[in-house]
């Protein structure tokens, strides 16, 4: 049982770990993929580097300062995030489930839209991006999840026992590792339909019929998770108060999934923030229990 699980290694989300850590309470950092971060080949605009530095040091150089103080950082995707039977989080990874009193968002916005015709006409009509939020809707339907990771794994779980049949795209990416699912990897021309999907078209002019595509490429995001939780979100950004605390006790959030100024400055400060909400939340809450 951790205090604290932080998901995101981003300037937000060590810059909670540091400030929760410093309070003396147990920290976990997951995290995977690739930062936004990473991908900034010069900053030299943020305090402290007259010279700049690149995206890739900072993120490695905020990583090793979380580990040095003591912080537990894993390289272990996170899949699903749920509230227990004691009112704390349980996070499963691809490695393993771990639970914790509270927990911080922080993964940025890292919703991934394939280029794919017909993908942007029918969002909301048939393309969805969270299977718990909409799966209900597609009750003993045909259905196709698109992705090839871990992730579109997950997604394809949480639909079986709703849908009446499930396939896995590609969309030319190797397969994913399960033979669990039937797995399509031809490329992906087109998402057909009139007022609602119909059809997925592939390259080869193969067409499959189905009612709902849903996306899952790439990794979760903090949108993703929250939308599954009944956090609040105000399109792909996550909805908070000052002290970045979500509308769900416990659960808080910062960096670029609030949405806002993308900048390392925002995500530090609103990470420090949540950090320190976390503490008090902890506190008030062991307050309450004596």
């Amino acid at each position: 049982m951790f205090d604290v699980i932080i998901i995101g290694a981003g300037p937000a989300g060590i810059s909670a770990s540091l400030y929760a850590k410093r309070a003396n309470k147990s920290v976990l950092v997951l995290y995977h993929g690739e930062s936004q971060l990473e991908k900034a080949h010069m900053i030299d605009n943020y305090y402290g580097f007259p010279g700049g530095i690149t995206g890739t040091q900072l993120y490695e150089d905020g990583i090793a300062q979380a580990k040095e103080l003591g912080v537990e950082v894993k390289n272990e995707e996170a899949l699903h995030i749920s509230m227990n039977a004691n009112m704390c989080f349980d996070v499963t990874t691809t490695e393993g489930q771990y639970e914790a009193k509270a927990l911080i968002l922080s993964t940025g916005n890292k919703k991934v839209r394939p280029n794919i015709k017909g993908i942007i006409d029918f969002e909301g009509k048939g393309v969805s991006y969270c299977a718990i939020c909409d799966g209900f809707f597609y009750r003993k339907k045909s259905v196709a999840v698109i992705g090839n990771g871990d992730y579109a794994v997950s997604e394809a779980g949480d639909l079986e026992n709703i849908v009446g049949s499930l396939k896995i795209l590609t969309n030319g990416k190797p397969a994913p590792n399960t033979d669990k699912y039937e797995i399509i990897e031809t490329p992906i021309k087109e998402i057909k339909g009139d007022a609602k999907v119909s059809s997925v078209v592939f390259e080869d002019g193969q067409e499959l019929e189905v009612n709902g595509v849903f996306v899952a490429e790439g990794v979760a995001g903090g949108a993703d998770f929250a939308k599954k939780m009944g956090i609040a979100v105000n399109g792909d950004s996550i909805k908070t108060d000052e002290k970045m605390a979500t509308n769900i006790p416990g659960v808080f959030s910062c960096g670029n999934v609030n949405g806002g100024l993308l900048q390392v400055c925002k995500a530090v400060y609103e990470g420090g923030v949540a950090g320190l909400s976390a503490v008090n939340y902890l506190k008030e809450k062991t307050d309450k229990e004596k």
